[in-house]
C-alpha cells in the first residue's frame, strides 16, 4: 500500500478503515501531510472555516473533567462568573461581525444549562441574528432535542459538543458524566435540525488508536465540523503535568483525520497558539478550520493575525449554507 494510492481511492469515495489509518499514522510525515492536503483541496477547496467563541459562564462545574481549569473538583484559579447578560454577548458579537468572523459560539461551563438559561440565551441569539450576519453556534452541555428546538427556532444553526476521545479512554478524562451522555446530546442536537460541532483533545494519555476511533465515531454520527485541541496542560488539574505534543504531533493528527473525514471542517482549536507556527504547518495538512480570538480560560490569536495567515497560504475564510 501507498499513502498516495490510499489517497486516490478516498478520492474516489473510499472510506478508510481503522487498522487503514493506524498504518497511515506510521507512515513519512511529509507524504502523509501532502497527501492530506490534496484530500482537503479536492473535497473543501480553498474554504477555510473561522469563528471565535465567548465564555459566558464560567467555572464552578460540577463535572470531574481532568483537563479543566473550570471543574470545581480542580484548583486553578479560573474566573468565576455566572450566565452573561443579554447585551454583552451580543455586543461581542458585534465585534466579531465587524471583523469578518463567520461564526460566533456562546460557550457555557457546567454540565447543562436550565431550561431559564436556555430561554435566556434565546433571546440573546435572537438579537444576534437580527442585527448581525454571523452565524451562531452554541455549547451549553447536555441539552435534550426540546432545549436544542427552541435554540434552533431562536436562530441557531451549530451545537458544539465534543467527545473529547475515545469511548475506551473516556473514563480517564470524566466520571461525572459518560460517552453515552455525550452521544445522546449530540443525537438530540441533530435530531432538533442543528448541526453539530464535536472533536476532542490530543495529549489527554490517549493512545493512536483512542484517536483513531474518535475520529471513526464523529464519521459513525455524520459529523462535518471537527475540533482538534491541543491538551494546554493547566495547572492545579489532574493533567497539569502532561508532557505537551509537538507540531509534529498535531500535523500527523490532523493529516490522518483528514484521510478518515475527507469532506469535513478539522478545526485547530484550543492549544493552537503554543505552536510555534501557530497552526501553519497543520493548514498544510489537511486542517481548513479554526477557532480564532481568545479561548475559555487562555489566551488565543487575534482574528487579524489569523486573517494574515490565512491570505498567505491561499485560503478565502467564507461559511458553507446551514
Amino acid at each position: 500500500m501507498e499513502v498516495r494510492a490510499l489517497g486516490n481511492e478516498i478520492l474516489e469515495g473510499k472510506m478508510v478503515s481503522a487498522g487503514e489509518a493506524m498504518w497511515l499514522y506510521q507512515q513519512p510525515l511529509k507524504e502523509l501531510c501532502e497527501t492530506a492536503d490534496e484530500i482537503r483541496q479536492s473535497f473543501c477547496s480553498n474554504r477555510f472555516d473561522l469563528c471565535t467563541i465567548i465564555n459566558g459562564k464560567s467555572g464552578r462545574c460540577s463535572e470531574n473533567c481532568r483537563f479543566c481549569a473550570q471543574s470545581a473538583h480542580n484548583h486553578t484559579g479560573a474566573a468565576e462568573y455566572p450566565l452573561l447578560g443579554t447585551e454583552e454577548i451580543v455586543e461581542q458579537a458585534r465585534v466579531n461581525d465587524r471583523q469578518g468572523v463567520l461564526r460566533y459560539s456562546i460557550v457555557t461551563s457546567g454540565k447543562r444549562l436550565s431550561d431559564q438559561e436556555v430561554d435566556r440565551m434565546c433571546e440573546a441569539v435572537r438579537q444576534i441574528r437580527e442585527e448581525t450576519g454571523i452565524g451562531v453556534c452554541v455549547s451549553f452541555g447536555l441539552l435534550n432535542e426540546e432545549q436544542y428546538r427552541r435554540l434552533r427556532k431562536a436562530g441557531a444553526t451549530r451545537v458544539h459538543n465534543n467527545l473529547e476521545t475515545s469511548r475506551r479512554n473516556f473514563p480517564n478524562i470524566c466520571t461525572t458524566h459518560t460517552f453515552d451522555d455525550k452521544i445522546n446530546a449530540i443525537r438530540a442536537a441533530q435530531a432538533a435540525g442543528l448541526f453539530v460541532c464535536s472533536g476532542g483533545i490530543m495529549g489527554l494519555g490517549e493512545t493512536v488508536e483512542d484517536r483513531i476511533d474518535m475520529a471513526l465515531t464523529l464519521r459513525e454520527l455524520g459529523v462535518k465540523s471537527v475540533p482538534v485541541n491541543m491538551l494546554n496542560p493547566i495547572p492545579g488539574t489532574p493533567f497539569g503535568e502532561n508532557e505537551r505534543l509537538t507540531e509534529e504531533d498535531m500535523r500527523r493528527i490532523v493529516a490522518v483525520y483528514r484521510f478518515i473525514l475527507p469532506d469535513a471542517d478539522i478545526r485547530l482549536a484550543g492549544g493552537r497558539g503554543l505552536m510555534p507556527d501557530k497552526g501553519r504547518g497543520c493548514f498544510r495538512s489537511g486542517a481548513n478550520a479554526a477557532i480564532s480570538g481568545d479561548m475559555l480560560t487562555t489566551a488565543g490569536i487575534t482574528v487579524e493575525t489569523d486573517k494574515k495567515l490565512l491570505r498567505e497560504l491561499g485560503f478565502e475564510v467564507r461559511r458553507e449554507d446551514e
